[in-house]
């Protein structure tokens, strides 16, 4: 008789293999078994409505029937080469279309990946070395993008801080950190400094929004001071808009940076920018000394590239992104009403198509700012949605077009549940 684990026997065994039990990206105290649309089962049966959706990518829902179908297409055909080939080929010509900046792309195989190599071709583009980023942005795993993402200890701007271990010293002397939604600190920071490469941004920094024509005032000031503007679009790229942020803003960077979304849910991210920028990876263009070696085994295959395709063709249809920020407009109001109505202080931080709640009367501009009043309100609300079948991060809400009417009427039921753990506690 064929033995199935239980959640907890498999959270046993990971924990014998696995550092901290798990992969390192989300409460490894839960085991997801599979998902379907717009829910996810764990190991045990249990049932939840879907709003991590895989840190972002699944935005058409889990198993998208006309994704599986281009993938299973192209399955038979090959999973990878480490060549060209014709589906990596139309995903770039895609992404060309859509995204302002961008007149080529590089394929890379994580967000993160793309992060890096946005850096290093800023770098090699200008002949600068250092970099700005902002106090609680998130850019991947490199030595740069470790710096002050979620700093324990406030200390004075630029100073740069660690966030791991293992990152030698000099890394924070090429970084100057400021808050973000703060022109006048970054205006002041290129006046001081001649020798940074590029700004670099999440034009929706996790979940605060950019202040009104805050993101435009980082391109005039990269303009007048010859910096490289990088718009970090993992995460914002085919979410906030078919272009992203650079449709939703109405401001294009010189380079961006593009993932989950456009691998479908499989493993794919890319960096676009202008030809003129881009050629730093064509050695025969620009010499031995300006070309920017980049190769990954998994970059730009097509299998990826196939979901990715799909999964952009469906989002072009009418009325895409206005259901989507319908569905997202629906899951702030329930949230709204029912703390309000219980007099609890908050704030609905984001966009429609990403957003979460900080337990606070404090508007919620920049890393220092979006932060909970009482950590512990979080803690309780979070943990009695999941308990009552919905499936987030403690940090982030994710809507996707396969939330249904069903699902949205369970999220509001256990809202009000939460809502009342809330005040109980």
């Amino acid at each position: 008789m064929l033995k199935i684990n239980t959640q907890s026997e498999w959270i046993a065994r990971a924990n014998e293999v696995l550092p901290a039990g798990g992969f390192g990206n989300f409460d490894p105290g839960i085991i997801i078994a599979r998902g379907e649309g717009s829910h996810v089962w764990d190991e045990d049966g249990n049932e939840y409505v879907d709003y991590l959706i895989g840190s972002g990518p699944m935005l058409l829902g889990h198993g998208h029937p006309e994704v599986i179908e281009a993938v299973l297409e192209q399955l038979p055909k090959g999973m990878t080469f480490f060549a060209n080939n014709a589906r990596g080929i139309e995903l770039a010509e895609a992404i060309v279309d859509a995204v302002p900046c961008c007149e080529q792309v590089r394929f890379v195989a994580a967000g993160g990946e793309a992060d890096m190599y946005a850096i290093r071709l800023a770098r090699a583009y200008t002949g600068r070395s250092k970099i700005l980023k902002f106090e609680g942005g998130y850019h991947g795993m490199s030595a740069e993008a470790q710096m002050s993402l979620a700093p324990s200890r406030h200390v004075n701007f630029p100073q740069a801080v660690p966030d791991s271990a293992g990152i030698p010293d000099s890394v924070a002397e090429q970084m100057l950190i400021a808050p973000f939604n703060d022109l006048e600190a970054v205006a002041n920071l290129l006046a001081e400094h001649d020798d940074v490469a590029a700004i670099m941004v999440e034009p929706l920094q996790r979940i605060v929004p950019p202040a009104p024509g805050y993101l435009q005032g980082l391109r005039d000031l990269c303009d007048k001071h010859n910096v490289l503007l990088i718009f970090d679009e993992i995460v914002t790229g085919f979410r906030l808009a078919y272009g992203g942020a650079q449709e939703k803003y109405g401001v294009a960077p010189d380079i961006c940076t593009l993932g989950k979304i456009i691998g479908g849910g499989f493993p794919l991210a890319a960096l676009g920018a202008s030809a003129e920028i881009m050629q730093h990876f064509d050695k025969a263009k620009v010499g031995e000394d300006g070309w920017l070696m980049q190769l990954g085994t998994l970059s730009g295959n097509p299998v990826a590239s196939a979901a990715g395709l799909k999964t952009m063709e469906v989002l072009r249809r009418d009325g895409m992104y206005d259901h989507l920020r319908e569905i997202g407009a629906e899951l702030q109001q329930m949230q709204m009403d029912a703390l309000t109505g219980a007099g609890i202080p908050h704030q609905i931080c984001g966009d429609e198509t990403l957003f979460d709640i900080y337990f606070t009367d404090t508007d919620c501009r920049d890393y220092r700012s979006a932060k909970h009043d009482d950590p512990r309100r979080n803690a309780v609300y979070n943990d009695s949605l999941r308990a009552h079948g919905i499936f987030k991060a403690p940090g982030k809400l994710y809507p996707s077009l396969a939330v249904t009417q069903a699902d949205l009427d369970q999220t509001r039921m256990a809202v009000e549940k939460a809502v009342q753990a809330i005040s109980a506690a």
